[in-house]
């Protein structure tokens, strides 16, 4: 059996290393053809969507090896709204990308990172990208934990400036350590600035954190953030829909941000310029109809003139702290926030004060919460009995 005009023998054992040994022929072949098309379409390329859509991953991928033109492309698909132009101008930008070789190289390169190639169904495919519609990845690249890249339903994107200022930089670390605390994955693109500041304050919190990449996993970018990326393999997820050896460019940056937003409950944009990239992110997040959050600044900071274009002209919410951008996308159901509703001032405050993921303990509670250590083991008893909190070796957690 041949896959792309490559034997079974060369495809199969990488493909298994980078999808699980259990596979059968027609799921093998569905992969390789996904991973293949992830290098031949550009990102959010709508008509390689609706083909792949029609007639599926592998048929289309034969159909373009073999040359087929505009015409029968058109008669495989009836019922997907393509037209002839639309794929005439399709395979114009395929074909070159045609090559066996390339699908095996990026394959190869996945296997020595340790990447995974996950597909539309897979348990851990982020929910949200079904908004996408035809836009949506053909495939993710995954390099670190499936697991965490499965907590994307209880996610909140951060994003902002490159250039972010002490005050944008400090608004980001307390709003990540906020949402953390709350049992939410911070979700951002790993850049300089608010981006960088995001996924730190996440992994010091002892969070989950995504970065979603516009090139290959197997190169970080930008390279100065080497190390964090390394630290978010080890315990949160780095994810792009481009094959291992992929560079990254502008068009890939920005469709990399539709991806950031589709994958979130919501949107924050903690910093931003007038023009700034980030606002492409807050673009996406409200043409699918996500919740936009910005944080103000100071009226003659440039940095924060993006942020207030948002709130004026796009009905972004304004939001100041962690509890403003959770009330964006609760994750606590309506019984829940009544029962907290419930409680005395005290017990609120110690609530608060605690985190469903870093154990604390009650001296640390206690000056958070600016209660007595006394009145905070009071509460934390009471809480214990209600099954509400638990104590570890390390200190005290909410249940989540």
């Amino acid at each position: 059996m041949t896959m792309f005009g490559l034997e079974s023998t060369v495809v199969e054992p990488l493909v298994r290393s980078i999808a699980g040994d259990q596979l059968d022929a027609k799921a093998m072949e569905d992969r390789f053809a996904r991973a293949t098309w992830s290098g031949i379409a550009e990102p959010g390329d709508r008509v390689a969507g609706r083909l792949i859509s029609a007639i599926g991953a592998g048929a289309a991928l034969t159909a373009i090896a073999d040359k087929w033109d505009a015409k029968r492309l058109r008669a495989a698909m009836p019922a997907e709204p393509a037209t002839l132009a639309e794929l005439e101008a399709g395979i114009a930008r395929w074909q070159p990308r045609v090559s066996p070789a390339t699908a095996v190289l990026a394959l190869r390169q996945a296997a020595r990172y340790k990447v995974r190639l996950l597909i539309p169904g897979d348990p851990s495919w982020p929910t949200g990208f079904v908004d996408l519609e035809d836009f949506g990845p053909i495939a993710l690249w995954l390099r670190g934990n499936e697991s965490t890249l499965a907590t994307s339903e209880q996610s909140i994107a951060l994003v902002g400036a490159r250039a972010a200022t002490g005050y944008g930089e400090h608004i980001t670390m307390e709003a990540s350590a906020g949402l953390v605390d709350r049992g939410y994955t911070i979700v951002s693109g790993a850049a300089y600035g608010i981006d960088g500041m995001a996924h730190r304050a996440a992994l010091a919190s002892s969070g989950q954190t995504i970065a979603f990449m516009a090139g290959g996993v197997d190169r970080f970018y930008p390279s100065g953030h080497d190390a964090l990326l390394g630290r978010i393999v080890d315990a949160g997820a780095v994810v792009s829909e481009l094959p291992c050896g992929s560079p990254p460019t502008k068009w890939r940056f920005l469709q990399r941000n539709r991806l950031i937003a589709a994958a979130s409950l919501a949107t924050i944009v903690l910093e931003a310029g007038w023009r700034s990239g980030s606002l492409n992110t807050a673009g996406h997040a409200a043409a699918i109809g996500r919740p936009l959050g910005a944080v103000p600044g100071p009226v003659t900071s440039a940095a924060s003139a993006g942020c207030h274009r948002l709130i004026r002209e796009f009905d972004a919410t304004l939001v100041t702290s962690a509890e403003e951008m959770a009330e964006l996308a609760p994750l606590q159901p309506a019984a829940a926030t009544l029962a907290i509703a419930s409680y005395s001032p005290d017990t609120v405050r110690v609530l608060d004060a605690m985190s469903t993921r870093s154990p604390r303990a009650a001296v640390e509670i206690a000056s958070r919460s600016g209660l007595s250590v006394d009145s905070v083991r009071a509460v934390l008893g009471s809480l214990q009995l209600e099954d509400v909190a638990k104590e570890g070796e390390r200190g005290w957690t909410k249940r989540g």
